[in-house]
């Protein structure tokens, strides 16, 4: 499903390769605010998602959100201007929302402290697989350019939304609920999937209401830290909107740039599962980031210093890497960190999603097309961006150190402590 979320968003940059700016008579400034637009969409309804998702079904009420999305992402194909794509592309945002705050959640409901962070990277491969794969799949796809008297643009949007469709309807029976509601697991699997989290949590307390467990997670500073750094991780990925027109700089036909966007997202996404199974298994978070993020700045750096197309394409791969295997560790640590709730912890990790996402609405003006084929403005900045995502690990550490402190002063049976 997160492989089709991803999928159906970024189509749009592949789009832009087979003459979508050109079709719709658009400016690289109108590309660029039809990009940020998905993501005013997408901030607006993440909260309230989340909110509700503690209230219903998540199996019904994910699946039917993924079929909307289908949906307006299908109705992208009939676009004949600027307004036209815009408006798609905002609704497609508010419609997309629900999907992975909404799996973070359920995953936190499921997953301990030390497994949280595997987890939510294995979800993550969706997002780097789509982005791997997306390029292959729309190489295949503008070959039906002029079928039915449609551009292959056109048919992208209708092909992927179809199979997003039918995914979605089975989605409603394979999704799981909350873990004493799943219906597919035993009564004994429900008790002990829920005892698991209960005995993991620092600070369980009894369930609430959505709008208290708003409040308390909006008054935990904690939080906003958690927010700061994971708005610099994401303001850092902002390449991954621009990818294919990074890659198309070297100086290959669409074709071979096609083809080229796929290796840097499979090596990034094999790394960034193990990444974060070492920082689960020796649970560890801030040294993790630190490195990763170091890995980034390097990539950065060699990107735009450099005009070799060797060693510029060996960037775009460090870069990469450094990048995604940051993402799932900052939001399990998240999870672990302000989930004294259910409702705390589903407005917690929709916040910081939300939050985070900001940066997808400002970071296309950093990558214009005439700051190529260096794009010194964006590289230099993400490179900045990453050093601020790991200098908040190295905030957050100093803090839970300090508070696992008062923790151990304030009762001597307290066994359970925050981790860093």
């Amino acid at each position: 499903m997160y492989w089709l979320n991803y999928l159906d968003r970024n189509a749009i940059a592949l789009a832009r390769l087979n003459d979508l700016e050109e079709d719709l008579n658009l400016t690289s400034t109108q590309y660029q605010t039809c990009v940020s637009i998905l993501f005013v969409g997408y901030i607006l309804g993440q909260v309230p998602s989340n909110m509700l998702l503690t209230r219903v079904k998540p199996s019904y009420y994910m699946s039917g959100c993924m079929a909307l999305w289908a949906v307006v992402s299908t109705l992208t194909a009939i676009s004949k201007n600027f307004t036209g794509l815009l408006l798609t592309r905002f609704f497609l945002g508010i419609t997309e929302a629900p999907y992975y705050p909404g799996a973070l959640f359920l995953l936190s409901c499921f997953y301990t402290r030390k497994e949280i962070a595997t987890r939510i990277s294995v979800l993550y491969t969706g997002n780097i697989l789509a982005t791997a794969f997306a390029g292959l799949i729309a190489l295949g796809i503008f070959e039906m350019d002029g079928f039915a008297g449609l551009a292959g643009w056109r048919w992208l949007f209708i092909i992927q939304g179809i199979a997003t469709f039918i995914v979605a309807l089975g989605a409603a029976f394979t999704l799981p609920d909350h873990p004493l509601q799943t219906r597919w697991l035993s009564e004994e699997e429900r008790r002990l999937a829920h005892a698991r989290i209960e005995k993991d949590t620092v600070g369980n307390k009894a369930a609430t209401s959505t709008v208290q467990g708003l409040l308390e997670a909006a008054k935990d500073p904690k939080l906003w830290l958690f927010a700061f750094m994971q708005h610099m991780h994401l303001a850092a990925n902002g390449f991954k909107n621009f990818f294919p027109t990074a890659v198309q700089s070297l100086g290959f036909n669409r074709t071979i740039t096609l083809v080229l966007t796929c290796p840097p997202y499979l090596i990034a996404g094999f790394i960034s599962v193990y990444w974060s199974y070492s920082s689960g298994r020796f649970n560890e978070r801030t040294w993790h980031i630190t490195t990763a993020k170091a890995v980034a700045c390097l990539g950065f750096v060699v990107g735009c210093a450099t005009l070799n197309t060797g060693a510029r394409y060996f960037a775009m791969i460090v870069f990469s890497i450094g990048t995604y295997a940051v993402n799932s560790i900052i939001l399990g640590w998240v999870g672990a960190t302000c989930g004294q709730t259910k409702e705390k912890k589903a407005s917690s990790l929709a916040i910081v999603n939300t939050i985070a996402c900001v940066s997808f609405i400002w970071t296309p003006y950093l990558w214009p097309k005439t700051d190529a084929p260096r794009y010194t403005i964006a590289m230099s900045s993400s490179a900045a961006f990453s050093v601020a995502t790991a200098a908040g690990a190295w905030v957050m550490k100093m803090w839970l150190i300090r508070t696992n402190k008062k923790i151990r002063q304030s009762s001597d049976e307290t066994t359970l402590f925050y981790a860093y």
